[in-house]
């Protein structure tokens, strides 16, 4: 068996600072560290943020030293949808972002990877497209703002959320017509 590559390191440390990332995020939240929620919640924030700029550092490593695997393009893509849904429902849970939102969310990261299934299966690989990535992208500035926006505390910040919120919305959706409209033949019996 080979050595696991660099990128693919960064994938799976992605994965493993899941684990923390929503026990102090909850924890902090449901007062198991104390009543002050500010050093669990900040140190949620700042583990996400460093999970999510591996997803940005292990694409660009793997592309510019052709580094890429079949392991990374099976586990990152996952990883994302790991690290972003797991936040997403511990947010529902803190009641900061309506439970209709995340589901979309998610059905949408279903209906993906299922197509991506069907296409393997075809022999097809279905790379990331760039509404994709601005999806994520938003996804993860707008977990971001959902940690640190405690509903009322800010004004301008409760608005600058709910924007970001709409707009990561709108990308879901405009990258899962996307996908759909590019793959269409995917889902077309194979003679």
């Amino acid at each position: 068996m080979s050595k696991m590559n660099l990128p693919n390191k960064l994938t799976i440390f992605r994965v493993i600072l899941i684990v923390p990332f929503v026990v102090l995020l909850l924890g902090g939240n449901a007062g198991w560290f104390g009543s002050n929620v500010m050093i669990p919640n900040v140190t949620a924030l700042v583990i996400f943020i460093v999970a999510s700029l591996t997803d940005l550092a292990d694409g660009k490593i793997a592309r510019k030293y052709n580094m890429v695997t079949n392991f990374g393009k099976f586990m990152d893509p996952l990883a994302d949808k790991l690290l972003v849904c797991s936040a997403l429902i511990a947010l529902v849970e803190m009641g900061r972002i309506p439970a209709w939102a995340v589901i979309l969310i998610i059905a949408r990261e279903f209906i993906i990877s299922g197509f991506r299934l069907v296409a393997s299966d075809n022999g097809v690989v279905i790379a990331a497209s760039y509404w994709g990535k601005f999806k994520t992208t938003f996804q993860m500035v707008m977990v971001c703002l959902m940690m640190v926006n405690v509903p009322g505390w800010i004004g301008w910040l409760d608005a600058l959320t709910q924007i970001v919120m709409w707009i990561a919305l709108v990308l879901t959706v405009v990258s899962l017509a996307d996908y759909l409209v590019k793959n269409k033949n995917v889902l077309k019996e194979q003679r």
